[in-house]
């Protein structure tokens, strides 16, 4: 793979996420899918305002919410200092996010504050407790979402890739499936980076990398999932998740959305099949499918995310990363870019980010 390919995958996952932000920003939080159409018409085709009164009440259509503010504070000290630095990060949040929240969720930067930045935000400043016992029990996809920069970043560390993503989520979220399945994704949108498809043969791919110790999941089983044999040993435990079966929800996912037996019509109602809420276990599903199954089209991947309801944001942004770096930023049709606010500033920190991938291209076939 070229430079300039690897660099469009890069910065086309991140600005996937970033559309994905804006996009639900006014259509967000509607379980009631009948008011959702009432609000925003039959099918949301781009960026609005958030109504009145609803979450994110203020902002305005082509903004970021809270979690694109926050990727974008990831972002910026990644490119910093060319490598996750906890502390420059840490130090981030500190200056440019906790001063502006009271606690509450409907305040501070983007219109709404997650479950688990409030529960930094009352360690860290009401409780004035250091980083590191700031990490609560929220199991959304929070992390998953300012940690797509670093599955971007070490795409072709996939080590440095866990063990980073793994750190980071810490700092807001200490459950150790959300960590696994929050490692999983980021290490999907790795082989992403890299150029490999979301398909049957992806989960296949990664499960290579943790025979060979490089990503830290725990496996017992042979090659397709064959028992160990009678006698053999257990096997030193690679890393401290338990189970892999998160790394194998991607290929499922490309399985289904390929069976011609198995139809989700329209594809946004993949959010009712999955589920609405935040939980990651909703989420991910959710995200994989739309990715697997637009994953040369991500117009059509975008939008059937947010016109899905409930949670959208989460899943627009986590599916707008995955079809991104499998179709490149020259891909991503202009109007969605062209949309968002302060876009040069946002493109210019997504090509910064995928210049400092130029160093390693390793193949994981």
């Amino acid at each position: 793979m070229s430079h300039v390919i690897l660099r469009a995958r890069a910065s086309g996952a991140i600005m996937g996420a970033f559309i994905g932000d804006a996009l639900a920003l006014g259509p967000h939080w509607y379980y009631d899918l009948l008011e959702m159409r009432r609000d925003y018409g039959e099918w949301v085709t781009t960026y609005t305002d958030p109504k009145p009164d609803r979450y994110h009440s203020g902002c305005k259509a082509g903004q970021l919410s809270q979690s694109g503010i926050i990727l974008k504070l990831m972002i910026k000290s990644l490119i910093a200092n060319g490598n996750y630095d906890e502390a420059d990060f840490c130090r981030r949040m500190d200056e440019e996010l906790l001063p502006f929240l009271d606690g509450k969720p409907m305040n501070g930067p983007g219109g709404y504050t997650s479950q688990s930045i409030r529960e930094v935000w009352r360690r860290r400043v009401e409780q004035r407790l250091p980083w590191g016992q700031t990490g609560g029990h929220a199991d959304d996809t929070e992390a998953i979402e300012r940690t797509i920069a670093l599955a971007v970043r070490y795409a072709f560390q996939p080590a440095e890739l866990a063990n980073t993503v793994s750190n980071n989520t810490r700092l807001t979220q200490i459950d150790d499936t959300v960590i696994s399945m929050t490692v999983a994704y980021a290490a999907v949108l790795g082989m992403l980076v890299q150029g490999h498809a979301l398909d049957v043969t992806l989960s296949g791919k990664l499960m290579k990398l943790v025979k060979s110790g490089k990503l830290p999941f725990h496996a017992v089983t042979f090659d397709d999932l064959q028992p160990p044999r009678l006698g053999d040993p257990d096997p030193p435990r690679a890393g401290r998740f338990a189970s892999p079966d998160a790394l194998l929800t991607p290929s499922y996912m490309a399985q289904a959305a390929a069976d011609p037996d198995i139809r989700i019509e329209p594809a946004w109602k993949v959010s009712i099949v999955y589920g609405m809420p935040c939980a990651i276990y909703h989420q991910l599903p959710a995200a994989y499918y739309l990715a697997a199954r637009f994953r040369e089209d991500f117009e059509s991947a975008v939008l059937h995310a947010v016109n899905g309801g409930g949670q959208n944001q989460a899943r627009a942004i986590l599916t707008g990363a995955l079809v991104g770096a499998q179709v490149g930023l020259s891909a991503i049709p202009q109007r969605f870019l062209d949309g968002l606010e302060d876009l040069g500033s946002l493109k210019s920190l997504a090509t910064d980010l995928a210049s400092q991938l130029s160093g390693s291209v390793t193949n994981f076939n």
